[in-house]
């Protein structure tokens, strides 16, 4: 018998982990073992209020009953076929996401992250295909601060040192301006330009939200210079915000929409690529693919959870608390929080470096029974599922504010 089945407690388990998981994650020291809702409990019973949902995937809450009920029923029938056969259920979860998001075509992924480089490859090969730009040639423009994901590709154009230090080579065809620069990002638009990348609003970057106005910008500038606004919202999208897009806090459609986290429930990694048909229709058979993409057990998820949006429920409850979270935060300026960046159930806070580090505000608010993720400095993150009560929001406010008051 292994160490490993006598561990029970959350000691026991972090030790047990130790010399056997790869060292990607630096975790906060609580063990999670159920969830429901917006809570969720260690081994030892403790429990917690979940302020991260899982970097947005988990939206709807930890087991959403509905969605827990459409894994069950599509448990019983079939998981998986590869997409070397049709399934039941996948041309359903396309045409809702379509109909969603006010676009044509779906490219179903997994992982965000492939969800970013299947994007890039599609526009790539509309920018050979349609555009003309001559073979090898095309580039893309991106924004500093990005965050799209680890792969060696996405790394190469981020401007985190973390990420891209000791993986090179990195790949060509890639330029960067500073984001919220209209001006910057009309310099580096040109005949060669593929596609403009960007996050609506930069969550890894401390939740970045731009000027009014520069994403309509961005969609104006693009469609002038004849290439493809890419939106990368699959932290930003499906309700985070208060509306179903980010974009759509300025009526902006772009030409390619990439979703994920929140599009699996929290229960499968379910991700897309959502575009006009003349972007989509570039890809042959062949020429791109994945497996698990699309199969029916994520698909199945996937239709629940468009289900939930088009009710517009979700959007409104982060709406309305997103401003309770933001007249709480604004109490706390001055309190020991220097200043804050929020948008619906989304917020980048901002604590006093002297009162310590992102990471030690984080555990500290663990100690309190509240989990949050910290960032570049003394930077934390706050995105509640968009299942959280006012009361429960407050009271994470609160312990905010405890700890704020304790300093060192």
């Amino acid at each position: 018998m292994t160490a490993l089945a006598h561990a029970r407690t959350s000691a026991d388990l972090i030790r047990a982990e130790e010399p056997v998981l790869a060292h990607n994650y630096h975790p906060l020291p609580v063990v999670v073992a159920r969830a429901e809702g917006a809570w969720v409990e260690d081994v030892e019973g403790k429990r917690y209020l979940d302020m991260l949902a899982g970097y947005s995937a988990l939206n709807f809450g930890h087991r959403h009953p509905a969605l827990i009920e459409a894994a069950h029923r599509q448990l019983d029938r079939l998981t998986l076929t590869s997409r070397a056969f049709h399934n039941d259920r996948l041309a359903e979860f396309a045409e809702r996401l379509a109909e969603l998001t006010g676009l044509d075509m779906v490219l179903p992924m997994n992982t965000g992250a492939e969800a970013v480089e299947s994007g890039i490859k599609v526009a790539r090969k509309w920018a050979y295909d349609v555009k003309g730009v001559p073979d090898g040639r095309a580039t893309i423009v991106v924004a500093a601060d990005n965050f799209h994901g680890r792969t060696t590709t996405i790394v190469s154009f981020s401007t985190d040192e973390t990420a891209r230090a000791g993986f090179g080579p990195f790949t060509p065809g890639f330029k960067v301006v500073p984001y919220n620069d209209l001006a910057a990002l009309e310099e580096a638009v040109d005949d060669t330009t593929a596609a403009v990348l960007l996050e609506p609003i930069q969550g890894e970057a401390g939740v970045v939200i731009p000027d009014e106005g520069y994403l309509a910008g961005v969609r104006e500038l693009t469609r002038r210079k004849g290439c493809l606004f890419m939106a990368d919202e699959i932290q930003s999208g499906l309700g985070r915000t208060g509306r179903t897009l980010a974009v759509q806090h300025e009526d902006v459609v772009p030409d390619v929409l990439l979703l994920g986290k929140a599009l699996g429930g929290g229960i499968v990694p379910v991700s897309a690529v959502v575009a006009r048909r003349e972007v989509l229709g570039v890809l042959h058979p062949g020429e791109h693919g994945s497996t698990f993409g699309g199969n029916p057990l994520a698909a199945a998820v996937g239709i629940a959870v468009l289900e939930l949006l088009e009710t517009g429920e979700f959007q409104r409850r982060a709406a309305e608390l997103g401003v309770v979270l933001r007249d709480g935060l604004a109490e706390l300026v001055g309190k020991g929080v220097t200043g804050f960046r929020a948008r619906g159930l989304w917020a980048g806070v901002d604590i006093d470096p002297a009162l310590g580090t992102g990471r030690e505000i984080s555990e500290r608010l663990m100690r309190e029974g509240v989990l949050v993720k910290d960032t570049h400095g003394s930077t934390i993150r706050l995105a509640p599922p968009l299942t959280v009560t006012a009361g429960e929001l407050r009271s994470a406010l609160a312990a905010l504010e405890r700890v704020l008051g304790q300093g060192h």
